[in-house]
């Protein structure tokens, strides 16, 4: 998707037949496309005309990347890590953010997630916060599955976030006064530190590979994060 493109439910005339949208955004589970199609798919009840314009032109660039494949090194340790990252007030429908995470077992990308957060946070740390609070609950669950599995997790995982604010409240939430909602995050992320599951820790922008799942990018950083993520082409 271009940058700087904001859709809206009211852009333009609505489709007089959705039916093919539909079919279309519903196939649409690739990982290099996750940000495009997660916002696509907001509007599936009553997509446009400019909804349909955008999402051929996701298609134009599935034809030329067709070949692409989800790579797994062969050896690898059996370790997790993990990176979180959020778009403050992305929306302008409603001013709700976008929470997204990837998670890596030793070198191999097995789960990411893009999702609008339910309600509105009021700053970037808290919309941060809740997106470690989303990725923790995704490494608890992959630690009871491959224990599961008999594969025995040694150390906690690292969760990298790009927000020392956010970090910051999640070790100890105590010193902040966070409302409610962002309190829970707070307090249950604290308690999967204690308990050894995750440590969180700060990357850059960068480097934030997370970064891919939140926001349209230019065509350099598309590149060298599906490269990072091992989406390659066949040797």
């Amino acid at each position: 998707m271009e940058l700087n493109v904001h859709l809206r439910a009211t852009d333009d005339e609505l489709l007089t037949n959705p039916t093919r949208y539909h079919h279309i955004v519903g196939s649409l589970i690739y990982l290099g496309i996750s940000h495009d199609v997660h916002i696509l798919s907001q509007f599936v009840s009553a997509p446009t005309q400019l909804h349909y314009t955008h999402l051929l032109q996701v298609l134009h660039y599935l034809c030329g990347t067709i070949s692409r494949r989800l790579f797994f090194p062969c050896s690898s340790s059996l370790q997790l890590q993990a990176y979180c990252d959020a778009t403050w007030a992305s929306d302008s429908s409603d001013r709700r953010s976008l929470s997204a995470f990837c998670v890596f077992l030793g070198g191999s990308l097995i789960s990411w997630k893009t999702k609008k957060q339910t309600a509105v946070s009021g700053s970037s740390v808290e919309a941060e916060l809740r997106a470690i609070a989303l990725v923790t609950a995704e490494v608890t669950w992959l630690w009871w599955l491959l224990a599961n599995f008999g594969v025995s997790v040694s150390i906690p995982t690292s969760l990298f976030s790009d927000s020392t604010g956010a970090i910051s409240t999640a070790l100890d939430p105590v010193k902040h006064e966070l409302n409610k909602h962002v309190g829970v995050d707070a307090f249950y992320t604290r308690a999967q530190v204690e308990d050894g599951i995750i440590a969180p820790q700060y990357v850059p922008l960068e480097i934030q590979l997370a970064d891919l799942f939140t926001k349209a990018q230019t065509r350099a950083r598309h590149r060298f994060y599906l490269f990072k993520l091992s989406v390659l082409d066949p040797p």
